[in-house]
């Protein structure tokens, strides 16, 4: 196992690094830019220049880079999918800029108009995004918690994605735990577990899932509810976070935290804690 937690990029983005490096991570996840804005300030290059610098002697990878909130590229409205495919294009450029590994992407919502168009549509910029930019970092497509019009609670619309897209050598899956078991998937006991990931392998193969995002749900199975809990404190639970990371699929994988930074403790509370059911 690999562990991180996703960083803060304020102030010069090499100082990500030292925050990641502080709290002893060994892998990092960042927005490479204001997640809530359409504007990306340009990154300077000696900037980008000492990231990576400092990133390598920290010895830290994966470098995940998160995509910024607002784009979708399921949006049935011609206006909002132009502008979330140009958004993408840019961060795709910033993530490859970074050097990361891994970019990962919520699916978007098709806003009411239906499963499929929102899929076709997804799988069709995809395909627009890696054929004009041919990127060396990964996308990885997140499993979502369901609610309302989004895609992605399911792990058949992340499968018809792949098979849709021409692409597919391209993409993996990035593993949330909080959105999985809000989706109903009942991943906090061995037989919950052990059926999810044979779905995953049937419907995508587990070789596609190269990131874990570690979060406990607040919300009860099948609740829908996308809202973080810290490790052991929520439904899932230390119980069910001990098989998780003990999984012989999902051992050897690297774990980013996306749990509450309620003040300047959570974040190494939760490192510590996961650390702890990882050993014990």
């Amino acid at each position: 196992m690999r562990l991180g937690v996703h960083v803060s990029i304020a102030g010069k983005i090499y100082e990500a690094v030292d925050r990641a490096k502080a709290l002893n991570c060994e892998c990092m996840q960042i927005f490479s830019r204001n997640p809530r804005g359409w504007q990306a300030a340009k990154l300077d290059k000696a900037d980008v220049e000492e990231f990576k610098k400092r990133r390598k002697e920290a010895g830290i990878t994966p470098l995940v880079v998160h995509i910024p909130y607002l784009i979708n590229l399921a949006s049935p409205e011609d206006r909002l999918y132009k502008k979330s495919i140009q958004a993408y294009l840019e961060d795709i450029r910033r993530a490859d800029l970074l050097s990361a590994e891994y970019f990962v992407t919520h699916l978007g919502s098709h806003k009411g108009k239906g499963r499929d168009l929102g899929i076709d549509r997804f799988a069709r910029a995809l395909d627009k995004i890696i054929k004009e930019l041919k990127p060396k970092v990964k996308i990885l497509l997140e499993n979502t918690s369901g609610s309302g019009n989004w895609l992605g609670g399911d792990f058949e619309d992340i499968a018809e994605i792949m098979t849709k897209s021409h692409q597919k050598d391209r993409l993996g899956l990035c593993f949330d735990t909080c959105h999985a078991y809000a989706a109903g998937y009942d991943i906090k006991n061995k037989k919950g577990l052990d059926e999810t990931l044979k779905k995953i392998d049937k419907l995508i193969g587990i070789n596609k899932l190269k990131l874990i995002h570690i979060n406990d749900s607040k919300g009860d199975l099948g609740s829908h509810l996308d809202r973080h809990q810290h490790i052991g404190k929520g439904k899932i639970g230390r119980d069910g976070f001990k098989l998780i990371l003990h999984h012989p699929k999902l051992r050897d994988l690297p774990y980013v935290l996306e749990t509450p930074k309620e003040d300047v403790k959570s974040d190494p509370m939760n490192l510590k804690t996961v650390r702890s059911i990882y050993e014990g």
